[in-house]
C-alpha cells in the first residue's frame, strides 16, 4: 500500500456479505489508525524508491458506521470508478516518463558520435527513435480521449483502460529502447534512463494489469464480462 507507514486514514473494502452475491459483498470504510492496525514498510523495491510503500496488518478494529463510503454493498462499485480515475492518471504519468524517454535519448544520439559522425544518423537508431516517437504521441492522445471523456460526463471505462493500457506499455518500451540507444552507458545509474527502466516497469501492474485493462476494454467493447 502507497504511504501506508504514514498514513492516518485508510480506505479498507471489506466483505459484508456471502459471497455468493458476488460485487455486493463488498463494502467500503474509512478508517482511521489505531490499535489493532499495524504496518510494515516493504524494503528492496526495483523502482519508484521515492515512494515509501508498506503492508497494512488489520486485527479486531471496531468501525462505526458513520465511517461507511457509500450505501452497504457498494464497495466493488466504489473500486471500479476509483480505479477508472486511477488509470487515467497513471497513463498521464506514463507518458511523461515516455517523453522524457525521448526527450534524453533524442539528445544522446545527437552528441554521441561513432565512425566520425552522430549516432542519431543511424538508421537502426533512427527507427527506435520513431517509434518512440509514434507511441508517446499515440499514448498522449489516448490519455487525452480519456480525460475528454470524463470530464463531458461520459462513461469512461472503456477510454481509461485503453490509455492506461498503450501508455504504460510504450513507456516501458520506450524506457527499454531508450536504455538501447545508449549502449553500454545506459545501463549505469549515472544516466536517468536507467532510473527510468526500474520505475516504468510497476506501470504495467498496478491499477491493475495490462491483461486486465484488455479484459475491460473488451467486455466494454462485446457486454460479455470474463469477470464479475
Amino acid at each position: 500500500i502507497t504511504n501506508a507507514c504514514h498514513a492516518d486514514l485508510f480506505i479498507i473494502f471489506a466483505r459484508t456479505a456471502p459471497s455468493d452475491q458476488q460485487s455486493r459483498a463488498i463494502t467500503a470504510f474509512l478508517v482511521e489508525r489505531k490499535d489493532g492496525i499495524r504496518t510494515t514498510p516493504l524494503k528492496g523495491k526495483l523502482g519508484l524508491r521515492a515512494s515509501d510503500t508498506g503492508t497494512v496488518f488489520i486485527e479486531d478494529v471496531w468501525v462505526p458506521d458513520e465511517n461507511r463510503l457509500g450505501e452497504i454493498g457498494e464497495g466493488f462499485k466504489i473500486a471500479l470508478y476509483t480505479l477508472d480515475n486511477g488509470r487515467i492518471s497513471l497513463a498521464a504519468a506514463a507518458v511523461g516518463t515516455s517523453q522524457t524517454c525521448v526527450d534524453l535519448t533524442t539528445a544522446y544520439v545527437q552528441e554521441r558520435e561513432q565512425f566520425g559522425k552522430p549516432i542519431g544518423s543511424f538508421q537502426l537508431i533512427q527507427d527506435m527513435l520513431a517509434d518512440m516517437v509514434v507511441e508517446t504521441e499515440a499514448s498522449r492522445l489516448l490519455t487525452y480521449k480519456a480525460i475528454s471523456a470524463k470530464y463531458s460526463g461520459e462513461r469512461f471505462t472503456k477510454p481509461a483502460s485503453m490509455a492506461k493500457y498503450y501508455a504504460t506499455e510504450t513507456a516501458n518500451r520506450n524506457a527499454e529502447r531508450a536504455i538501447q540507444c545508449h549502449g553500454g552507458y545506459g545501463f549505469f545509474e549515472e544516466y536517468e534512463v536507467a532510473r527510468l527502466y526500474r520505475d516504468a516497469r510497476v506501470y504495467t501492474i498496478y491499477e491493475g494489469t495490462s491483461q486486465v485493462q484488455k479484459l475491460v476494454i473488451s467486455a466494454q467493447q462485446t457486454g460479455l464480462k470474463a469477470f464479475i
